[in-house]
């Protein structure tokens, strides 16, 4: 079975994606935001300085940044909490059926894709930093700093995690089975992913030009995901990358505002960094990816039919025969 046909393995009529659906929003953004809504509503001087603080994801309260990004973190753990008790209170089937398509989780592609991501990102900040050096500023600060790390490296892969089982698992194989085909899937979470990426900071201060990096990021992890029949690349890729992007670098404009290594201190602009990494680097990492795990047969992967396994049709058969005897 491929990896979107793991939808036939649970129960699957419409109200059980309807439940399990209001059942993760309850909990990402009731349940979740109430640590942070707490914690802000403390930190701030008075409801009218809340409510702006509301408005700018709750930065100007003066919380910890490292405070601030565990809550935000926590937000998307407990999502993906919900999302793993519909998946099988409610769907009737394993989270490993959500994950992947294999026996079990390979976390040997999760972690190829971890270090491979990794060392790209690690290696174009440090570039763009040499080739630079007058838009940064050293801004180590021991304690803060590794505090930071830890929190990248324990609990941002929750958030990830949650952003690529919801997209590339949930929603993707879901519409899979709906439509009966693989395309539409694909292209249908990458742009809503990169559309949900719209509030973010960054949109505000480059314009909507910024939605191709979002929306190629999400085709790049939706093909990931469709060609190798499981989330575990797409797991690493967007892990590392978050967790690059939160202890390395920051802005006072980006949606990662934390004690970095480096504070990039240029105006905000549309360069080459935009582009780069849809139109050269995640077409190189598609090939690697496809020579280290044998892909094949892309056209099929990518736009073919999802049709019910016969294979469940028969044990199906044969269940109902023992139950009539």
């Amino acid at each position: 079975m491929n990896y979107i046909q793991q939808v036939y393995k649970g129960k699957n009529e419409w109200y059980h994606w309807v439940i399990t659906i209001l059942l993760v929003l309850f909990g990402w953004q009731v349940i979740g935001v109430v640590p942070l809504t707490l914690a802000a509503y403390k930190n701030s001087d008075g409801f009218d300085d809340f409510v702006k603080a509301a408005e700018n994801s709750f930065m100007s309260t003066g919380m910890n940044s490292n405070l601030l990004l565990f809550l935000m973190i926590l937000m998307f753990f407990v999502g993906l909490i919900f999302l793993f008790i519909g998946v099988k209170y409610i769907h009737k089937r394993t989270v490993t059926s959500l994950i992947t398509s294999r026996e079990q989780i390979d976390w040997k592609r999760f972690r190829f894709g971890f270090l491979s991501w990794g060392f790209i990102a690690v290696l174009s900040i440090i570039i763009g930093i040499l080739l630079a050096p007058e838009n940064y500023t050293w801004n180590f600060d021991t304690v803060p700093f590794f505090i930071l790390v830890a929190i990248s490296f324990l609990f941002l892969p929750f958030q990830t995690s949650f952003e690529e089982l919801l997209f590339r698992g949930y929603f993707m194989q879901g519409l899979g089975v709906l439509t009966k085909n693989r395309w539409f899937p694909l292209i249908f979470t990458s742009v809503v992913f990169g559309l949900l990426h719209g509030a973010n900071p960054e949109v505000e201060k480059l314009g909507y030009i910024a939605m191709v990096f979002y929306i190629g990021t999400g085709f790049f992890y939706g093909i990931t995901t469709l060609m190798d029949e499981g989330t575990e690349l797409a797991l690493g890729l967007h892990a590392a990358n978050n967790i690059v992007a939160a202890f390395f670098v920051t802005t006072d404009w980006t949606v990662f505002q934390t004690d970095a290594l480096y504070i990039d201190t240029s105006e905000p602009s549309v360069g080459w960094e935009m582009f780069f990494p849809v139109l050269v680097l995640y077409p190189l990492m598609l090939l690697l990816f496809s020579k280290k795990y044998h892909w094949d047969n892309w056209l099929v992967k990518l736009t073919g039919n999802i049709n019910k396994p016969s294979s469940l049709n028969e044990n199906y058969n044969i269940l109902e025969d023992i139950g009539t005897k």
